[in-house]
């Protein structure tokens, strides 16, 4: 008995160590379906995973339908005071769900727009109190197609409109700055896009290739723009295990690391920041 004892209390310390390693930060992206959906082919979350592929571990948690309420029922779980290492950044994303029109049945993701504005000022102050270098952002809620979603769903979904939706994300741009969290805005990036209504949905709701470069350009330039310290840049962290063959005058692994990542090839209209 004392031998399983033991047993169970090796693998528990192991429990409490990174997986692998060595240790990076860590970004977590945490949202509905927005983010959820953000590592398909040319998403935002997949793009900022291969900008900090030596440098940072983005971690997804997703989870498609969700509202602001279903998140902070499991906002201890996902992110508990205790844990060992805490994230350098999350980067959070509701609103959409919240700002659908209310269900006759009472039931359905709608949030009331005073109730989600408390929740994501609930969620943004637990994420700051992690620990004193946890950063965050938050995305405001972005435009939609509503001609698209009618095309694609049907009336498999309803209530969803822009006019609904823009006073959530204004509000989410006035509590970010009343409590001092970093936020983009997508309403108004979104819209600034050629032609947005055709090129930036896939089914009127979820971002396209070209969306998720709006998305990232927007963070990453909140990220290079804020005074944090130690910056979580892309190009300020250190990269991990930096290694050149002593071949003279040849360029070591971390500047083609480095050169590789200024020569991605976004569109016209965005630059990798």
């Amino acid at each position: 008995q004392s031998v399983l004892l033991l047993q169970a209390r090796d693998r528990s310390d192991q429990g409490s160590l990174a997986m692998v390693g060595p240790g990076r930060p860590q970004i977590v992206l945490f949202g509905s379906s927005i983010v959820q959906y953000s590592f398909i082919n040319g998403g935002w979350g997949a793009t900022l995973a291969d900008v900090y592929s030596r440098t940072a571990d983005i971690i997804l948690r997703g989870y498609g339908g969700w509202n602001s309420r279903y998140a902070l029922k499991v906002l201890n779980q996902v992110f508990p005071k205790d844990a060992v290492v805490q994230p350098s950044l999350v980067i959070v994303y509701f609103g959409g769900n919240d700002s659908k029109a209310p269900h006759p049945s009472g039931h359905g993701p709608h949030v009331p727009l005073s109730e989600f504005v408390e929740n994501m000022r609930k969620i943004g102050e637990h994420l700051l109190s992690l620990s004193d270098k946890t950063r965050v952002i938050f995305l405001s809620p972005p435009p939609i197609n509503e001609t698209q979603i009618q095309l694609v769903f049907g009336n498999a979904i309803k209530g969803r409109s822009n006019e609904v939706c823009r006073p959530y994300a204004e509000a989410l741009l006035n509590l970010c700055n009343e409590i001092n969290v970093k936020c983009v805005d997508l309403w108004k990036a979104i819209q600034q896009q050629d032609d947005w209504l055709n090129t930036c949905f896939t089914d009127g709701i979820h971002f396209t290739a070209k969306a998720s470069e709006v998305v990232v350009k927007e963070v990453l330039k909140v990220v290079k723009e804020a005074d944090w310290k130690p910056s979580l840049h892309w190009k300020s962290l250190p990269i991990e295990f930096p290694f050149d063959f002593g071949v003279p005058n040849s360029l070591s692994l971390s500047e083609i690391e480095l050169m590789r990542n200024d020569q991605l090839e976004p569109p016209p209209s965005a630059t990798l920041l």
